[in-house]
C-alpha cells in the first residue's frame, strides 16, 4: 500500500476532573487526511484545506509529529500529506491532536505497523508540544486508542484504555471565540490546596469506576473540577448558564472541553443529548454568540481508514 485516507476524530480532553490525563474520542466530527509514500526523504504537506494553517513541515503539527516518527523508523523514503480540516483550530476539541495522530497513524500503517499505539502517542505529543508548548497526551491518546483513555504516567508513558458505557453520548458546543491553549495554560495556578486535591482525586477515581461499571449516576457525580474550571470558565461567555441549563435538561455533567472555549456534556442516550443541545443553543442565541454544536456517540475505534 502506497497511499491511505484516514478519519481523525475530535476529542474531549481533561473531562472535568482529569486535567492532562483523561480524554475521549468523538464519532461525529473529525479531520480527514491523505498520506502517501514518496521516494524523496522527509515530509511534505502538499495540501491543507479548511483552516489557515502553515504548510511548512516544521511549523505544522502533522509535520512535526511525522518527523518524530521518521527519526525512529527504518525507512529511507518520505511522505506527502494532505490535510482536510473539519475541526476548527483553537476550538478545544483536539484540532492539533487530530492532525498529529492522523499523520503518525497513517505513516505507521503504510510502513507495516512497526510502532505500538503508545509509541505513536509519543510521536504525536511532539505535535502538541508545537501547538501548546506542552507535550500533553490527553487528546492524542484517545484519538489513537479510541473511547476513553487515562494517562496513568508520563514518565514512563503509560496509557490505560477505559471501557465505554454503551448509552453514553457527548454534546459539545463551540462558541465562535478563540481561546488559545498556550494562553489558557498561562493563567493556571502551579500549586493547589490539599483539600482541592483530595476532592479531585476522588472524582477521578469515581469517574473511572463509573465508566467501567456503566453507573451513569456515578459518572455524573464525578464530573466536577475544583482546580481548573473555576479559572478557565472566566474566559468562556455564558459558561455558568450553559452548565445550569444543561443539567436541567438531563445532562449527567458539564465541563470545559480541553482548554476551551468548547463546552461538553455527557448524557445517557441520544434523546437526552439532543435535548441538552437545544438548551445549549438557547443560551448562546440569547447572548448573541455564534456557535457550532455536535451531538456524538463515543468513538470506540479511534482513527480509521475511509474511502
Amino acid at each position: 500500500m502506497e497511499e491511505i485516507k484516514v478519519f481523525c476524530p475530535a476529542t474531549i480532553a481533561n473531562i472535568s476532573c482529569g486535567f492532562d490525563v483523561l480524554g475521549v474520542a468523538l464519532d461525529s466530527v473529525g479531520d480527514e487526511m491523505i498520506v502517501r509514500k514518496t521516494k524523496e526523504a522527509g515530509i511534505r504537506i502538499t495540501k491543507l484545506e479548511g483552516q489557515n494553517l502553515p504548510l511548512e513541515t516544521n511549523k505544522n503539527v502533522a509535520g512535526v509529529a511525522g518527523l518524530a516518527l521518521l527519526e525512529k523508523a527504518e525507512y529511507t523514503g518520505g511522505f506527502e500529506i494532505e490535510i482536510y480540516k473539519k475541526i476548527k483550530a483553537g476550538s478545544g476539541i483536539g484540532s492539533s491532536a487530530a492532525s498529529s495522530t492522523g499523520a503518525v497513524w497513517a505513516m505507521n500503517h503504510l510502513l507495516g505497523n512497526p510502532f505500538s499505539q503508545t509509541e505513536l502517542v509519543k510521536f504525536a505529543m511532539e505535535g502538541e508540544r508545537l501547538a501548546s508548548g506542552v507535550a500533553h497526551a490527553d487528546n492524542v491518546a484517545p484519538a489513537l486508542f479510541g473511547a476513553f483513555t487515562l494517562v496513568r504516567s508520563y514518565t514512563p508513558l503509560d496509557i490505560v484504555p477505559i471501557k465505554n458505557p454503551s448509552e453514553l453520548y457527548a454534546t459539545v458546543i463551540h462558541p465562535q471565540i478563540e481561546v488559545k491553549t498556550s494562553d489558557s495554560r498561562k493563567i493556571l495556578k502551579t500549586t493547589i490546596s490539599l483539600e482541592n486535591g483530595i476532592k479531585q482525586w476522588g472524582n477521578v477515581g469515581g469517574l473511572i469506576a463509573g465508566l467501567f461499571m456503566e453507573d451513569y449516576d456515578l459518572i455524573g457525580r464525578s464530573l466536577e473540577d475544583h482546580i481548573i474550571e473555576p479559572i478557565r470558565s472566566i474566559l468562556i461567555p455564558g459558561f455558568d448558564s450553559i452548565k445550569e441549563e444543561t443539567i436541567k435538561a438531563g445532562a449527567l455533567g458539564c465541563g470545559i472541553s480541553g482548554s476551551g472555549p468548547s463546552i461538553f456534556t455527557f448524557s445517557k442516550g441520544e434523546e437526552t443529548a439532543q435535548k441538552v443541545a437545544e438548551a445549549m443553543k438557547k443560551v448562546y442565541k440569547n447572548i448573541g454568540i455564534d456557535f457550532d454544536i455536535h451531538v456524538s456517540k463515543i468513538n470506540t475505534q479511534g482513527i480509521k481508514i475511509i474511502n
